[in-house]
């Protein structure tokens, strides 16, 4: 039986995150006349599916003093912008890599493909995806995060949001009456877990360093679509690293369920960082 849960989140702690940070506290832009609250529904698995977003936010996961790193990730569940498998594609991520030294983030934005909804996927989820690196960009000091080093990671939905982050590239604006907007939202990587691949992608030698996952019996816009990204990226002269997991599909997240080398791709992300020296502590 699927049970549905209505409550205000603004009070509402993840799994083992910090309280929640709203992206604008005043209310975010084209959101001013929702007042509904989120809808959560768990999911026959016993994961958390959230919907109705009209207050966009970030989940911390911060590391230990001891073990903090510098690095930085916003995370974008996926869910056909329809809904966020906030789980295993979020909660579950920033626990794992806030336990390896990376602070984590993650995001809940606004959903464009939503029933009746007014929202767009540049208009709204996009901007919100770049409002929550800019975020933590101007928090960095207090979270122990190094500015240099705040990069975005999507799955599925949150992936084209990602990639969206990483190609639309938006520099710091000093002049901005509000002080987040003066940061940078330009990722310094990316990770796309199982994306749903913009078109027409402005690939550069300057396109942040991306990481890029999915299974082999994936969805063939994603299954070939990725490896032909990395191709496209290559040519480019920008960096990336991609890994297609055999006899996988859609959607596997971070669960401890999932088997296999599959269950390890966290920790070559982990690795990755640390090949790029991302993981130096200072």
């Amino acid at each position: 039986m699927i049970r549905w849960l209505l409550f205000t989140w603004g009070v509402v702690r993840g799994a083992t995150g910090g309280a929640e940070v709203f992206l604008w506290p005043n209310g975010a832009p084209g959101s001013e006349d929702k007042t509904a609250p989120v809808v959560v529904r768990i999911s026959p698995g016993g994961e958390r599916v959230v919907s109705g977003v009209h207050r966009p936010s970030l989940t911390p996961y911060l590391p230990s003093k001891e073990s903090a790193t510098g690095a930085a990730v916003v995370i974008a569940p996926g869910g056909g912008h329809r809904e966020l498998w906030t789980d295993h594609e979020g909660h579950n991520v920033g626990a794992w890599l806030s336990d390896h030294g990376v602070a984590a983030f993650v995001l809940k934005y606004r959903l464009a493909r939503e029933k009746d909804s007014t929202y767009t996927i540049e208009g709204h989820a996009l901007a919100d995806t770049q409002r929550a690196i800019r975020l933590v960009r101007s928090r960095a000091s207090e979270w122990a995060i190094d500015p240099k080093r705040v990069g975005v990671m999507g799955f599925s939905a949150g992936g084209e949001l990602a990639a969206l982050a990483g190609t639309r590239a938006e520099s710091a604006d000093g002049g901005a009456s509000d002080p987040i907007d003066r940061e940078s939202s330009t990722p310094a990587f990316q990770a796309l877990i199982y994306p749903a691949i913009p078109r027409d992608m402005k690939l550069t030698k300057e396109t942040p360093p991306a990481f890029l996952v999915c299974g082999e019996n994936d969805r063939q816009n994603i299954s070939q679509g990725l490896p032909e990204l990395y191709l496209a990226l290559k040519r480019a002269g920008a960096s990336a690293e991609l890994h297609v997991f055999a006899g996988v599909g859609h959607g596997f997240g971070l669960r401890d369920s999932n088997r296999g080398p599959v269950a390890g791709w966290s920790a070559r992300f982990h690795e990755w960082l640390g090949a790029r020296g991302l993981l130096t502590q200072k």
